[in-house]
């Protein structure tokens, strides 16, 4: 086994092959928390997402860097090696060539380097990536009689098999948890079964390998006794990595550190809360992790925790929660969830407030009521300070008198100081947290359209790793002749700035879409807007175009997920839609199209990465798991089906979701098309087009004259104010008649505001405006098309 050095040491260590080896990315993979999965643990250069590598792979399977992990022999690969490789694989920007080399013996993790040289990396090159290999390595200590090998425990050992929680324990071990050697079932479920519930998270964090990580652990914790108070107990563990013979084994020791422990005044129990409250994110947090460290050690009947804001109270944890078990004042007060306490209304307490120090009160002290009430036999009032200012105030009270020692004056107030900083951070992470839920919800569509022909439904789910924003997203977009356009996309990077990229991505894709460009051009178009843009991000996106009415579409990928189709039948299928690099990496860059045929009843899936891969997750088994899902799913409830997909996230990263059921359209529209030639008797031809055309739709004489002069006035404005192609366009849909004439002129016409006796011209629009029920311009592909609808008599 083998372990990468210092962080800061290893990657000035890696910026070396950059320099010397000529490589244009360099990284070290190494096992992590699961031993199975080889991790990414330190890279420099260009990101390794432009060439197809992972965050993770199996340790187990045929890539490079798990070939050269196991077999502690290198891998050196051609420009065509990465290609080939089962679980490689590659943006279409350029080839390249790989080395994968071992930390080590066997076993001890991988170095992989990527170089664009068109030969690969020479001997120099070589001889100098394997001088870096050595210098990352280095050799782990063994773990001193590793306990848990086949043989004999020692009395206070154990061997707990990761994969099976099977458990080998000495003597000393199961007479601690009271269970003799013949009724120990050898599992560890038997074992955590007489630990204390509080004390149960933290242990399971323990023998969980999927919360430890490699290396050397220390924990006390409670089992509960047959009488009297619980006794504790101190393991000290070690989490060694699975063999090829072995699985991953957690060894150690439980010793008694009943002796070693106080009652409640132990400093250990501050340090608890201290560590608490360091990992509560937010207010409510902070308050549950004081009420567990006072309430139970101190057996007092209500804790309230509040944020002072000015002259009130805003409570944020109340135990017990109940309104009955509070003073009437707090009851006349309640808001939703928790009451808002005037502290007005508590002199005392604004008095304890200012002067900033904590204040006990015995049993029948002389209180308002909004505070004695609280606590009838004693009453502790912790103002919580951060910093220059007073954060808010925890009061503790108790129903029968109680006695304060002065352990337990000393607990209050350092658990006070511990607070009142954790609040005011809670405070500002609150804040922020709701500044980023709005702006995402800012940046992402309210509601989706309906759809002719079509249900979509989609999904939103931010990570749950700090406050950062993330860059996936999605949109529908109705586009003419009862076509839409599905858009799902992922930016890279999660802050703020990859947030506000992908709000311009998503305006401009709809954009272009919504100016008529297939959808090759429109993600062309976006791909050249973002290298305009000078951004060091890149963008992923994948964009279908539905027809609703002949039931086909049109996908474009770039460097995105496949779409998973689910057919009538229940079957599923992960579309081989061709794909392009990612958006802004290439300028010359094409976009293929791939046709998709939707029967009725087909649900289309769209999703981004953070739905089907993860560090221990691989991508294709990820998209496997995600296929099998959707057959199983009910399509007749789209909702219920995204919310089971979501349902195994590991939310790890950001995940975006969209679906579409296509169901067909009840009605199709009639439609014709006339192209008119720039001919003397352009005008003419248009007119008998459009008579015949709508005498074979059997449409009154009244609704035909009527078409005749529309048709003529918008055709003869295209021809004499335009150049370029000129096309006329008529539908029926729904008894309703459109006539649209589309030229290569951005500019649309304009209803004039007055026509005097002795004007020329001007007259057609308004011609247009008297018979038709509506009129408009919508922009095309390189110009305009002017739309008048009619309404048929009967």
């Amino acid at each position: 086994m083998a372990s990468p050095a210092a962080p800061d040491r290893l990657r000035r260590v890696l910026e070396q092959a950059l320099v010397l080896a000529g490589a244009s990315f360099v990284g070290v993979y190494t096992p992590g928390d699961d031993p199975a999965v080889l991790r990414l643990a330190e890279s420099a250069g260009l990101p390794h997402t432009l060439y197809g590598l992972r965050e993770g792979y199996p340790a187990a399977g045929a890539s490079p860097v798990a070939e050269a992990h196991r077999t502690g022999r290198a891998q050196w690969l051609s420009p065509a090696g990465p290609a080939g490789c089962p679980e490689g694989r590659r943006t279409p920007a350029a080839d390249f060539s790989a080395a994968a080399l071992p930390l080590g013996p066997a076993g001890g993790g991988c170095l992989l380097a990527v170089g664009e040289h068109p030969g690969g990396f020479g001997a120099d090159d070589r001889r100098c990536l394997e001088l870096i290999a050595r210098a990352v390595a280095v050799p782990a200590p063994a773990a001193p009689g590793e306990p848990g090998e086949p043989g004999e425990l020692a009395e206070d050992a154990f061997s707990l098999d990761m994969d099976t929680g099977r458990v080998r324990v000495g003597d000393t071990i199961l007479r601690l948890f009271g269970i003799p050697r013949d009724g120990f079932d050898g599992r560890v479920e038997t074992l955590l079964g007489h630990t204390v519930p509080e004390d149960l998270p933290a242990l399971m964090s323990v023998v969980e390998a999927d919360h430890m990580s490699i290396g050397d652990r220390e924990l006390e914790f409670r089992i509960l006794q047959p009488s009297g108070p619980p006794k504790w107990l101190r393991l000290r563990g070690r989490l060694l990595p699975a063999g090829e013979d072995r699985p991953a084994r957690l060894v150690g020791t439980v010793a008694d550190a009943s002796t070693l422990r106080s009652g409640v005044t132990d400093v250990a129990r501050v340090q608890r809360l201290a560590a608490a409250l360091a990992t509560a994110g937010t207010v409510k947090d902070v308050g549950q992790a004081v009420v567990a460290a006072l309430r139970g050690p101190l057996k007092a009947d209500r804790i309230a925790l509040a944020e002072l804001e000015n002259d009130r109270l805003v409570v944020t944890v109340l135990d017990p929660p109940e309104p009955e078990a509070w003073p009437e004042v707090w009851r006349t007060e309640w808001r939703t969830e928790w009451p808002d306490a005037p502290v007005r209304a508590m002199p005392t307490l604004a008095a304890a407030l200012r002067e900033g120090r904590a204040r006990i009160w015995p049993a029948g002290a002389d209180l308002e009521p909004a505070l004695a009430e609280v606590g009838p036999g004693g009453l502790a009032v912790l103002p919580l300070p951060a910093g220059a200012r007073m954060a808010g105030a925890c009061l503790v009270g108790w129903d029968r008198p109680h006695e304060f020692a002065p352990d337990e004056r000393a607990l209050l107030t350092a658990c006070a100081g511990l607070a009142g900083q954790a609040l005011l951070r809670a405070h500002a992470f609150d804040a922020e947290h709701e500044l980023v839920g709005m702006l995402q919800r800012t940046l992402l569509p309210r509601r989706l359209p309906r759809l002719p022909g079509a249900v979509a439904v989609a999904r939103y789910l931010p990570t749950t790793a700090g406050l950062e924003v993330g860059g996936d997203w999605y949109d529908v977009i109705p586009l003419a002749d009862n076509h839409a356009a599905l858009v799902i996309g992922d930016v890279q990077g999660h802050n703020a700035g990859a947030a506000t990229l992908m709000g311009q991505m998503r305006t401009a894709l709809r954009a272009y879409a919504a100016e008529g460009h297939p959808p090759d051009v429109v993600v062309a178009h976006a791909n050249r807007l973002l290298l305009d843009m000078e951004t060091d991000l890149f963008a992923t996106c994948a964009y279908v175009d539905v027809d609703m009415e002949e039931g086909t579409a049109w996908c474009v990928r770039a460097g995105h997920l496949q779409p998973v189709l689910r057919h009538p039948d229940g079957t599923t299928e992960i579309a081989q839609a061709e794909g392009g690099p990612p958006l802004g990496v290439l300028a010359r860059a094409e976009f293929p199209m791939t046709p998709l045929r939707l029967q009725r009843g087909t649900v289309l899936a769209l999703t981004t990465d953070g739905l089907v891969e993860s560090a221990a997750t691989d991508l294709d088994a990820g998209m496997d798991r995600l296929a099998r899902a959707l057959a199983a799913a009910d399509p007749a409830h789209l909702g219920l089906v995204a919310d089971s997909l979501l349902s195994g996230a590991h939310r790890g990263d950001d995940v975006a979701l969209l679906l579409m059921r296509y169901d067909g359209m009840a009605v199709r529209p009639l439609r014709e098309s006339w192209t008119v030639w720039r001919v003397p008797e352009a005008v003419r031809h248009a007119r008998r087009f459009t008579r015949r055309t709508l005498r074979d739709w059997g449409l009154s004489r009244d609704t035909v004259d009527a078409a005749l002069l529309v048709v003529s006035e918008l055709v003869t404005n295209a021809l004499v104010h335009t150049g370029g192609q000129v096309r006329l366009d008529l539908s029926l849909v729904n008894h309703r008649l459109r006539v649209a004439v589309a030229d290569s002129s951005p500019r649309s016409p304009v209803k004039p505001a007055g026509i005097g006796w002795e004007a020329t011209g001007g007259r057609g629009i308004l011609l247009v405006e008297a018979v038709s029920a509506a009129w408009g311009t919508i922009p095309v592909s390189g110009g305009k098309q002017v739309w008048a609808d009619l309404v048929p008599d009967g």
